[in-house]
């Protein structure tokens, strides 16, 4: 149960009216020279949200709204009299009135604190860092890699190679990549070289004699344009089940539990042992560690549990439209969202969400925004679930029935033409 308000006002729709949209605004407004007197009784049971009191007043004209320790029951006097007409006004813990009335085995809200609001449409909440976990897929790419000294080249490094005394009509300056057998093929006219295992100074000296017999000027210019290694390890890879991301050949970095600054922070550390001062960019490609449930009861028959991944986005209406709507079988009178907390802390929240309201009214009070973890629940129609019990209860009586039917009829026919024969023929 809320707090309840007594106002007594000459036009009570005015000003339920006008507290709503001084406790929904925040903002002050002027009211008409009217007299008002405000009561607030506050009510209490086992295992709902202990509110703290709340209180208005109205002085001068002016509507404003309070809260903390104040006085209840506080009247304005003018000139005009009071004119006793109460109506009771259900409010939640900010101060609003409820927007719907909780029916009957939904669970009544609970937040895991007071003076909480949660998230909803048109009131979002950014979500905090994103932290990797098994399975996300990160997307890497490499914006230096260079070996640490001497480096020697490896099978599937690219090597830019430029002999300006090469032949005019075959020119040897191109870029070549160097074969799983650690030869470079310098074209029909030039041959190939092995320069696997060598260093830089090496490879330019053996390639320098090689052309040395089919050019004039063998001056050759040697450099490596990219490394096997660079090659390995750009692009997308998969956040194990271990929480690790592996780097192919220069192993592994666990990333499980951090963000993208402290995942990206970590393998530059770790490809530093073999890289001179790598920089590398990270991204998340897929977001699949994060979701939220989607619980729909089957009256009977079981529960279907969709598990939905989460951009950040999502309301209740969002939710529910991924999974194609209410079913035949549900209640849209009866739907929540119970938002999970870690074990024993005892702050879990449960958050009534008003379907029709939200369709047919557009109301966003309880089109709640849907955070990671979150178990959206749909309740079973009762007279179906009722239909349902009745059929499991009575389908063995049906069958046996049925049976014994069945066999009777054909005794009864076996009986009566032992010879299987009918009047006038067979059968």
């Amino acid at each position: 149960m809320g707090n309840k308000f007594i106002l007594s006002t000459p036009s009570c729709l005015m000003m339920v009216a006008m507290v709503c949209c001084a406790f929904g605004a925040g903002c002050q407004m002027t009211s008409p020279s009217s007299t008002t007197a405000l009561t607030i009784s506050r009510q209490t049971e086992i295992g709902e949200l202990d509110t703290t009191p709340m209180r208005l007043a109205s002085e001068s004209g002016t509507l404003a709204s309070k809260s903390g320790n104040s006085t209840l029951g506080e009247k304005v006097k003018s000139g005009s009299g009071v004119q006793q007409v109460h109506n009771e006004v259900e409010i939640d813990h900010t101060g609003n009135p409820v927007a719907f009335d909780v029916p009957k085995g939904v669970p009544r809200l609970r937040l895991a604190g007071p003076h909480t609001e949660p998230p909803k449409e048109l009131a979002k909440m950014a979500l905090p860092k994103y932290r990797l976990e098994p399975p996300d897929v990160l997307l890497l790419d490499v914006l230096r890699l260079v070996p640490k000294a001497p480096y020697t080249i490896e099978p599937f490094d690219v090597l830019e190679i430029v002999a300006p005394g090469s032949d005019p009509e075959f020119p040897l300056a191109d870029f070549f990549q160097v074969e799983p057998s650690g030869r470079v093929n310098l074209g029909a006219r030039y041959g190939a070289v092995k320069v696997a295992g060598k260093t830089l100074k090496e490879a330019t000296n053996i390639i320098q004699r090689h052309l040395a017999a089919r050019i004039t000027s063998p001056e050759v210019s040697v450099s490596i344009a990219q490394f096997a290694g660079q090659q390995l390890i750009s692009g997308e890879h998969l956040v194990g089940p271990d929480g690790y991301l592996n780097l192919g050949t220069y192993g592994g970095v666990y990333v499980s539990g951090m963000t993208l600054d402290e995942a990206r922070e970590a393998i530059e550390t770790h490809l530093s042992e073999f890289l001179e001062d790598p920089k590398i960019s990270l991204d998340v490609y897929s977001y699949n560690s994060k979701v939220f449930y989607v619980i729909a009861a089957g009256a009977g028959l079981g529960e279907t549990v969709i598990r939905l991944p989460i951009t950040g986005n999502e309301t209740v209406l969002d939710a529910i439209s991924m999974v194609g709507g209410i079913g035949r079988v549900s209640n849209p009178r009866k739907i929540w969202i119970a938002r999970p907390a870690p074990s024993g802390v005892g702050c879990d929240q449960i958050l009534p969400v008003n379907w029709k309201s939200i369709t047919a009214g557009g109301t966003t009070a309880t089109n709640y925004q849907v955070l990671p973890g979150d178990r959206i629940y749909i309740a079973e129609d009762r007279m179906i679930r009722l239909e349902s019990t009745i059929q499991k209860l009575t389908a063995p009586f049906e069958r046996m029935l049925g049976f014994s039917l069945l066999g009777g009829q054909t005794i009864q026919l076996l009986q009566r033409f032992p010879e299987g024969r009918f009047q006038g023929g067979f059968f």
